[in-house]
């Protein structure tokens, strides 16, 4: 719905169907399935042209592992840590708590290159070819899940007056230095309940459950809510479509390819997209050195992808064997 303002009220329902009011299936948990199942079609059909470091039988096997003990486990656990580490050690259980959200990307990649690391010894493969694999269908996963966000109206962007900006109910919920002052929230609270006298709304969360049934709450938000970049559609096209249209065409065509290139591009290739993103982005914690935490964590990022162009320059192995002399 259009505010009065002109700018479109985000309204998408973050379940794709309610089973109860607060439970039923997501889309943030499709977009992670949908990640998942491309990573394993498009490495199986890399598999089947002869490129990259796994057969075809073991790519299913392979991306099931990664998604649970690096993208999952890894990305939980970055949140806490990079985010939110008094509240995880002040009580543990809470990474328990998935249906509260609570993922972070450098969590993710970083769960996803240890793991690499421990099936390539495990299983005598390379780990910067597992890596080349890995960093091509990577990127794929990472825009469904900045679809997810959109739809979810989470980590949304900074203030704007683009025609294309998006009111985010959300920003109700938000600090008061990330989103709207108290008084606004309260006086919001207050007039959504005159609008709607049947309810009893307390709460901000209160407002936005009016708001997917009640469309004169929505034109109260459109009058409050602040217009912002949509900027989880900025990241989807940035750290998702470009990457991924610059480095899978250099996987298909450059067989001869020396192991680790792909991954020191991606780890370059994603802290600099991430970091333009940033700019639009509304800071979700607090800054350090004058770096949202995102651009902070990206810069070790670009260290990392310099350390496997090195490697890829002085090893000059490839993702192919060699051809028989036969």
């Amino acid at each position: 719905m259009e505010s009065l303002l002109g700018y479109y009220v985000h309204q998408l329902d973050p379940f794709i169907f309610r089973i109860t009011e607060t439970f039923g299936p997501r889309w943030y948990g499709f977009a992670y399935l949908l990640g998942f199942v491309a990573g394993i079609f498009f490495l199986r059909y890399l598999a089947k042209r002869g490129i990259g470091e796994l057969p075809e039988d073991k790519v299913t096997d392979f991306i099931v592992y990664t998604a649970i003990f690096g993208v999952m486990i890894g990305g939980r656990l970055g949140y806490f840590m990079l985010y939110r580490p008094g509240e995880f050690f002040s009580n543990p259980l809470v990474f328990f708590k998935f249906l509260e959200g609570g993922m972070a990307s450098h969590g993710g990649i970083l769960g996803v290159v240890l793991f690499a690391l421990y099936y390539a010894k495990r299983h005598g493969h390379s780990w910067a070819g597992l890596g080349d694999d890995l960093v091509v269908v990577a990127p794929i996963g990472i825009f469904f899940g900045r679809i997810a966000n959109f739809i979810n109206g989470e980590l949304y962007g900074r203030a704007t007056q683009a025609k294309w900006a998006v009111q985010f109910p959300d920003e109700l919920l938000a600090s008061p230095e990330h989103g709207l002052p108290v008084e606004t929230v309260t006086k919001t609270i207050r007039d959504a309940n005159a609008l709607v006298p049947e309810l009893t709304l307390s709460y901000p969360h209160d407002v936005l459950l009016a708001a997917q049934a009640h469309p004169k709450v929505v034109e109260l938000l459109g009058q409050v809510l602040t217009p912002r970049h949509p900027s989880q559609l900025y990241e989807a096209i940035l750290e998702g479509l470009l990457i991924t249209a610059i480095l899978a065409p250099i996987r298909l065509c450059w067989k001869r390819m020396p192991k680790g290139f792909l991954t020191g591009l991606f780890f370059i290739l994603y802290p600099v997209f991430r970091m333009i993103g940033e700019r639009y982005r509304e800071p979700d914690a607090e800054r350090i050195l004058g770096l949202t935490r995102g651009q902070f964590y990206s810069t070790f990022m670009i260290l990392i992808g310099l350390a496997f162009l090195a490697y890829a320059w002085s090893q000059r192995s490839t993702n192919q064997p060699e051809p028989s002399d036969a």
